[in-house]
C-alpha cells in the first residue's frame, strides 16, 4: 500500500474511532470498540475502502500506534485520543519522576497561567521522551517541551494512566508541576 492511501485511511480512521464514528454510522461500545467487519463496510460505503491486509499494515507500522487490534482480531479501536465519551478501562498507573509535554510556543501564556487542560479531549496526553514530545509540539507550530513534575503529582494524589502505545494520560496539569520549558 502506498504511503498516501495509508496515510489517508489512518486520519479517516482516527475520525471514526476517536471523535466522530456518527460520520459513518459506526457503532462503538462503551470502551471504543467497533466491530472489524462493520467498519470495513461502512468505510467502503463513504468511500474510504481497504483490505484487512491493509488495516493490518496501518495498524502494525503507525508511528504512533494509534490503534490496536483485539485478540482475535474482530474488534478494533483507538488507543487514545478520543473526543468522545469511552472508558478505555485503563488502570492508575504510578509515572516516572517526569514525563513531557510538547506544545506550540504561542500557547505557553495560556499553559502558564491555566495549566495544561484536555479541552476537548478525554485526557492530557504526556510523553516519556523529549523527542516524542517535540514531534507533538511541531504539529501546533514551533515547539516548546515543558517538564512535567509527575511523580510530585502522582504524591498529590493525581491519577495517571498508560495506553497501550505508551501515551501517558491524566486529566489537567496544574501549572505548579511545570518544572521548565525546552
Amino acid at each position: 500500500m502506498n504511503e498516501q492511501h495509508k496515510k489517508r485511511i489512518s486520519k479517516f480512521l482516527s475520525l471514526v474511532l476517536r471523535h466522530k464514528p456518527e460520520v459513518i454510522n459506526l457503532t462503538l461500545d462503551e470502551n471504543g470498540w467497533a466491530s472489524l467487519d462493520e467498519l470495513m463496510e461502512k468505510c467502503a460505503k463513504h468511500e474510504r475502502s481497504f483490505t484487512l491486509e491493509e488495516l493490518t499494515e496501518i495498524v502494525e507500522t503507525n508511528d504512533k500506534k494509534r490503534f490496536v487490534f483485539n485478540k482475535d482480531k474482530t474488534r478494533i479501536r483507538a488507543n487514545q485520543g478520543h473526543s468522545i465519551d469511552i472508558d478505555l478501562a485503563l488502570k492508575p498507573q504510578q509515572p516516572p519522576e517526569f514525563l513531557y509535554h510538547g506544545t506550540a510556543e504561542a500557547n505557553i501564556p495560556s499553559i502558564m497561567e491555566n495549566g495544561i487542560e484536555k479541552r476537548n479531549r478525554q485526557h492530557v496526553h504526556l510523553s516519556q521522551d523529549k523527542e516524542t514530545a517535540t514531534k507533538v509540539g511541531m504539529r501546533h507550530g514551533k515547539p516548546v517541551i515543558l517538564t512535567i513534575e509527575t511523580e510530585k503529582m502522582h504524591e498529590a494524589g493525581i491519577l495517571f494512566y498508560l495506553s497501550e502505545n505508551n501515551v501517558w494520560l491524566t486529566d489537567f496539569v496544574n501549572a505548579k508541576y511545570i518544572r521548565n520549558k525546552d
